[in-house]
């Protein structure tokens, strides 16, 4: 009789033991289907505006070009030499070394760029492309952001931005491949925060969005994640060009190794874009101070056909537009 209630004490630790045990398995294995949905670019689940305890792994690190066997190149800062000074010490007169041949030169700063919403991705596959300000005679008008169908699988775009050099202004314009490439450090937001891209990752011929920097309706685009990246990149607010007063950034070993890549200039239908807000005078900064009429459009720009990447030289690959 005495040791009925021993057996019963016994009984009792082992039922705690084993429901102990099975939660801790199941914390486990949730953990694992948490950081497997970010990783996988499958959340269906998390806010937009919180970041999970333990993201894993950047799903968008993938943007940026592998380097082997190179060191580290300088941080962005936002310390800026005097405005009229070339560029920062040791940099080169032009950036014809990691990017497009300049389409367009100015004697003035293009203005701070503004602030504005990003429309719906219109359906899985399109990629964002930042708005920017673009010259004309008359001065600076805003080509609105739109999404864009790339020209080919696994095409990524990297904007195109201005520097400041020899007392003027050059445009290098974007281009696509498969990888991100130097945009001047300039922070376009929705992703482009400088350096890479946080937007969206390829992966299997699709195109997964992180809904943390894109505005995304899951009725229209179904590959979505939610990844609250560690912005690396310090650099002036709204700031829209590189050198002088700007941003004060050089090239990262990875962006200078994506530029080593084939790729393709913007496509046409890009530079159709362009011009047809040129005639617009709503988007001059000479008439809406800052805030363009269409800083962003709901229209998404078609591809154009058979493009495809091809090797250049450091020099630029005489394709630019």
């Amino acid at each position: 009789m005495k040791q009925a209630p021993r057996f019963a004490i016994c009984l009792a630790v082992g039922a705690i033991a084993i429901f102990v045990a099975s939660s801790h398995f199941n914390g486990i294995q949730g953990n694992a289907t948490a950081n497997a949905a970010v990783a996988g670019g499958q959340d269906q689940s998390m806010p937009p505006d919180q970041a999970p305890p333990d993201q894993g792994p950047d799903p968008a690190a993938v943007n940026q070009a592998p380097v082997q066997d190179m060191p580290s190149g300088p941080s962005y800062t936002t310390q800026a030499p005097p405005p009229d000074q070339a560029g920062a010490p040791g940099q080169s007169p032009d950036d014809s070394s990691y990017a497009e041949q300049p389409t367009e030169t100015a004697d003035q700063a293009p203005p701070p760029l503004p602030d504005y919403e990003q429309p719906a991705a219109p359906a899985d596959g399109y990629v964002w492309t930042p708005g920017y300000w673009a010259w004309a005679p008359t001065g600076y008008y805003w080509v609105p952001g739109a999404w864009v169908e790339p020209p080919f699988v696994n095409a990524l775009w990297t904007p195109g931005y201005w520097g400041f050099y020899g007392g003027r202004y050059s445009f290098y314009p974007g281009h696509w491949g498969l990888h991100i490439g130097f945009y001047g450090g300039i922070n376009y937001g929705f992703g482009y925060v400088g350096l890479g891209y946080e937007g969206g990752y390829w992966n299997g011929g699709r195109f997964f969005y992180n809904r943390v920097y894109n505005n995304i309706n899951v009725r229209a685009v179904h590959n979505v994640y939610s990844y609250h990246a560690n912005v690396r990149v310090a650099s002036i607010p709204r700031a829209s060009y590189r050198g002088g007063a700007g941003v004060q950034a050089r090239p990262q070993p990875s962006e200078a190794a994506a530029w080593r890549e084939p790729i393709a200039p913007r496509m046409s239908s890009q530079v159709q874009h362009a011009q047809n807000y040129s005639a617009m005078r709503g988007q001059y900064a000479a008439q809406n101070h800052g805030k363009p009429a269409s800083p962003a459009i709901n229209r998404p720009i078609p591809a154009d056909k058979g493009v495809r990447p091809q090797a250049h030289t450091s020099s630029g690959n005489g394709q630019h537009r």
